[in-house]
């Protein structure tokens, strides 16, 4: 950072500043990790003990799981300490990691769920053949190019936020840290470079795209939709990918009903 730069920390202003609302808020995002962390871990268990999920389809589901638990885990603890702190700071240091680690998993997941969509292509068009292209090289190759991916994304937000100078204010009117927020309180002109991050995140999904073309200023209601895609689509993404899949279903009530009748007949046996 430049030699302008004499901020070492950021005060975040987090969801609301009534005391009440911030235990009910507490509560809430207590139950919704516990949810995340739960259910995706339950997924990936599931498909490294059952034999009968070997499908690609499996493989990159096991690591989409993965992924969402561990998105969440870059933000939900920080946040669960905050609401419990009367003043919520964050180390200079600590925010680009927590940028790094958010926009690393976030963007390879879009990628993930590109090679998924690519991977139900391939078996719904080519059946015969979706084995043989679909094979184990084929989809670590695609794993580590979603990696990538997620890094070369992550990498320019840290660097693009790294080389700003922030002389003052240092409050944040967000419960994260996140670019635009950060943008709007460095010591200088950051339109070109607030049209680069829109470019950088269009470029990886046009949904995210589009609604990045409001002006590149932080609106209020800003940190209300990174609440929804970095809290509550984690929690999601389990109960989307196993409500309507019986096959993912059945290996759950078989291998969790085999373990459970186990610890039962252990302490019988006691």
């Amino acid at each position: 950072m430049g030699e302008t730069n004499n901020v070492t920390e950021f005060i975040l202003l987090g969801l609301t500043q009534d005391p009440a609302g911030q235990k009910v808020l507490f509560v809430m995002f207590l139950l919704i990790y516990i949810v995340t962390i739960g259910g995706n871990l339950l997924i990936v268990g599931t498909v490294i003990a059952s034999p009968s999920l070997g499908s690609p389809m499996y493989f990159f589901l096991a690591f989409l799981s993965l992924m969402d638990a561990v998105y969440s885990t870059a933000i939900l603890p920080k946040l669960l300490t905050d609401l419990l702190c009367d003043k919520k700071t964050i180390s200079i240091t600590a925010c680009l990691v927590q940028l790094f680690v958010e926009h690393l998993f976030g963007g390879a997941e879009v990628f993930i769920l590109v090679v998924m969509a690519y991977d139900r292509y391939v078996a719904i068009c080519k059946p015969l053949h979706y084995l043989t292209i679909m094979n184990r090289q084929v989809c670590i190759l695609l794993l580590v190019v979603s990696w990538a991916g997620g890094f070369a994304h992550a990498l320019l937000q840290v660097i693009s936020v790294y080389l700003l100078p922030f002389c003052g204010p240092n409050v944040i009117d967000h419960f994260a840290c996140d670019m635009y927020p950060l943008l709007g309180l460095a010591c200088t002109d950051t339109y070109f470079l607030g049209l680069t991050v829109v470019g950088n995140n269009g470029a990886m999904s046009i949904v995210v795209f589009i609604l990045l073309l409001r002006p590149v200023s932080n609106f209020p209601i800003d940190k209300y939709i990174t609440v929804f895609y970095t809290i509550f689509t984690p929690m999601l993404n389990p109960l989307i990918y196993t409500l309507r899949n019986m096959e993912i279903k059945n290996c759950m009530t078989k291998l969790w009903g085999k373990m459970f009748t186990k610890d039962i007949k252990r302490i019988s046996s006691h």
